[in-house]
């Protein structure tokens, strides 16, 4: 059940995960997936969700799974889910580069949970949904720009 208010704990949970985020590869793992990593197709996508082989691979899978995990802290009452979003929008990035692709991705993987979790905090969060309509529509702009 998701939290009302948030407490102490949430902030120390938020201040944890900000440390984990400042870890050296998990750095470069993000700065690969914000700076190197824009699908323009599905098979762009596809590519480095699923190659092992693909130079991406390795962040793709550090950062999703990353993010996946914290917002399902918050998807199961962990954490207050709005204190979480207003420091922790960064996942919705990756999210947005992959939800034009998601459902096809999910059935040819046979995934069904990938994303779930970005999906829910979007879904349920007043704070996230706004944040990721400014940050889908940035998205877009860049993907066409390439």
């Amino acid at each position: 059940m998701p939290k009302d208010f948030p407490d102490h704990h949430d902030a120390e949970l938020v201040l944890r995960l900000y440390e984990l985020r400042r870890d050296p590869v998990m750095r470069d793992s993000r700065d690969a997936m914000f700076t190197k990593f824009m699908p323009k197709t599905y098979d762009d996508l596809k590519a480095v969700a699923t190659n092992n082989a693909n130079p991406l691979n390795a962040a793709y899978r550090q950062t999703t799974s990353y993010w996946e995990m914290v917002y399902g802290m918050a998807k199961h009452g962990i954490l207050h889910t709005d204190f979480l979003m207003e420091s922790a929008g960064e996942g919705l990035y990756l999210y947005a580069k992959a939800l034009p692709w998601l459902d096809k991705l999910r059935a040819d993987t046979n995934r069904p949970q990938l994303f779930q979790n970005y999906e829910w905090v979007v879904n349920n969060s007043a704070v996230a949904k706004a944040s990721f309509a400014r940050i889908t529509a940035a998205v877009e702009k860049l993907r066409s720009a390439k």
